[in-house]
């Protein structure tokens, strides 16, 4: 009786210690709505620490793609690389890959599953017995086994559920393989934008640098006026103050130039402080004006666009889910099959142990009916319906988008070329009206407010063609981005055609 006491002791002892091991869960949050967190305990700072251990030896995404130092890198280059080496399209393959893993997930189904199972144990049982002479004796039997066993699982009919559920995620599967592709094709539209906001930008600071040229120009005339008798001080300070407007506006272009050459370098997702040589997009020719878009064209393009397919086959998918929830209501036939072997003794007191051996096998085939769950299959069922509807509702609210996305990009295409045009119209005209107004203030025939409203003219002029054909570009990428054809590196070529 003493060693059954000791027993029960030591398990409440070992219980009472296991429970000292638990942490305690206010001290792992604030300890108020307005107290900073610590790992250490309030330090009076909402700054936090810590460490990220972001190497190519302990992730699977690799190494950067590494650039090659003095190559001048072309569009599709860039392009190329991006597809190489940034992060989303590794996400958007990794969850296309998943939704694999979802198929044959589903697939396995439809096979039997077989288990291996151990099961060993040992039992100590006292039992107090009464003496002969007024005493208690306690008698220890004692037993142990070893029981494997194989056991069989198959369901071999549920009147389509799980077929339901197969394809639901074949589906689910090809809507991302879809989105896989276009991520690719979201990249190479990125990327294209990216390259050509990068070009305007480093022509507008081609323009600044020339305009602060011109700018000293105009003090350099000032100045000699000025030395000749024929100027005034007046016209030297405001030359003097066009010089530091000109360096002013080089500094924010070769700002905007900075920011523009993260952006690029982002799209292609490499490193934030990658050196990189980008080729001009000045020299590209544009598009030729185009017609509105016919309805062959557009549906052409509908069925071309990875967001229509995608929400299409989102569609199908619930509405596999929700046959699947239909048929959980109906019977389902299965076969089940085990063999055991079992091993085992059994000891009672000073009696000699005595061994036990068996095994035992059986098949059975059984069915069930599902009779009552508390609604839970009725719910399920009423979730998949509504969530036909709405997957029904995004398809056609993602047909209505990419239909109008087109048709504002071709607007976008024809607004742009004319802007174009009607700015290297106002910039001939604004080079004209520069060096007119120079020369004559040159010869004294003409004023600096003459000449310094032609040199401001020139400059937006200049900025306005630049704008005009980045824009020509970039809505030209758009379009074909928006018909769905954006699906190579040398996509963004054809789309000047």
């Amino acid at each position: 009786m003493t060693s059954t006491h000791a027993r029960r002791a030591t398990l409440l002892f070992g219980c009472v210690l296991l429970s000292g091991c638990l942490s305690d869960p206010s001290k792992l949050t604030s300890s108020a709505p307005d107290k900073p967190w610590g790992p250490s305990g309030d330090n009076g700072s909402f700054a936090v620490h810590g460490s990220i251990n972001d190497t190519p030896a302990t992730t699977s995404t690799g190494p950067r793609i590494q650039v090659q130092s003095g190559k001048v890198y072309t569009l599709s280059e860039l392009i190329d690389l991006g597809q190489r080496s940034h992060p989303s399209t590794r996400v958007a393959w990794e969850q296309a890959r998943q939704a694999a893993a979802a198929v044959g997930i589903a697939e396995g189904t439809f096979l039997p599953m077989i288990s291996a199972n151990v099961i060993a144990g040992y039992q100590d049982v006292v039992t107090p017995l009464p003496t002969l002479f007024g005493g208690t004796d306690y008698v220890s039997t004692k037993a142990s086994g070893v029981t494997p066993n194989i056991a069989l699982q198959w369901l071999l009919f549920d009147f389509g559920e799980r077929q339901a559920l197969l394809n639901a995620a074949q589906q689910t599967a090809f809507a991302a393989n879809i989105s896989f592709n276009g991520t690719h094709q979201a990249l190479i539209h990125d990327i294209t934008r990216a390259y050509y906001l990068y070009g305007v930008a480093r022509q507008k600071s081609e323009i600044a640098e020339h305009s602060l040229a011109n700018s000293r120009k105009i003090l350099a005339a000032a100045e000699g006026r000025y030395s000749s008798g024929i100027g005034t001080s007046i016209e030297v300070a405001q030359a003097k103050q066009l010089v530091a407007q000109s360096r002013f506006r080089l500094v924010q272009a070769r700002d905007g130039l900075d920011d523009a050459y993260q952006g690029l370098t982002g799209a292609v997702g490499l490193a934030p402080n990658v050196q990189i040589k980008v080729a001009s997009s000045t020299s590209r020719r544009l598009p030729g004006t185009r017609g509105e878009p016919t309805d062959k064209v557009v549906q052409q393009a509908l069925s071309r666009r990875p967001d229509v397919l995608a929400s299409y086959a989102a569609l199908k998918a619930s509405e596999a889910n929700e046959r699947a929830a239909a048929a959980a209501f109906l019977p389902k036939v299965y076969l089940g099959a085990v063999a055991v072997a079992n091993r085992g003794r059994v000891q009672a007191g000073s009696l000699p142990g005595a061994g036990l051996q068996s095994t035992a096998s059986g098949v059975m085939l059984g069915v069930t009916v599902p009779l009552f769950d508390g609604q839970i299959r009725k719910n399920r069922q009423r979730q998949a319906a509504s969530a036909t509807r709405a997957a029904a509702a995004v398809h056609r609210q993602t047909k209505d988008a990419a239909i109008r996305e087109i048709l504002l990009a071709s607007n976008s295409v024809r607004s742009a070329l004319a802007s174009y045009e009607a700015a290297s119209e106002l910039r001939r005209a604004s080079i004209v009206t520069y060096n007119a107004a120079f020369e004559a203030y040159q010869n004294g025939l003409g004023t600096l407010t003459d000449v310094t409203a032609a040199d401001s003219s020139l400059l937006d002029a200049r900025e306005a063609q630049a704008d005009a054909h980045a824009a020509s570009l970039l809505a030209a990428s758009s379009l074909a981005f928006m018909l769905g054809n954006m699906t190579s590196s040398s996509a963004p070529e054809e789309a000047l055609r």
